[in-house]
């Protein structure tokens, strides 16, 4: 999806999080060398928090916004979850961790 869509405006920012399974128990350096191994050539920050007393502000704003809350409340549920934000910076559509790019790709057009 970031190869098809980064020439039209995408950008698509993975923060890897620990927090769930230890799905993430590497550095930084090793998830970055991990990830390569998908092709992930998109933007791939440190590891953070984003539940909880230490979660990044980032991901606090993202949960507060109107269209960043999830069915079950606030948290985020699993690593995956996936926020769709217009180029005014607004959450547009919150994605669980099972759904598929594809249904996030689906929805891209009316954004870029």
């Amino acid at each position: 999806m970031h190869a098809s869509y980064a020439d039209k405006g995408l950008r698509i920012l993975a923060f890897p999080c620990n927090q769930f399974g230890g799905q993430e128990p590497g550095t930084d350096t090793e998830i970055k060398e991990f990830a390569k191994g998908y092709n992930a050539e998109f933007d791939m920050f440190s590891k953070i928090d984003v539940n909880g007393d230490n979660a990044h502000p980032l991901w606090k704003w993202l949960k507060a916004q109107p269209k960043g809350k999830g069915t079950l409340g606030n948290n985020i549920k699993w690593n995956f979850t996936k926020f769709l934000i217009n180029k005014d910076g607004q959450v547009m559509k919150r994605y669980g961790p099972t759904d598929d790019p594809s249904v996030v790709e689906k929805d891209l057009p009316s954004y870029l």
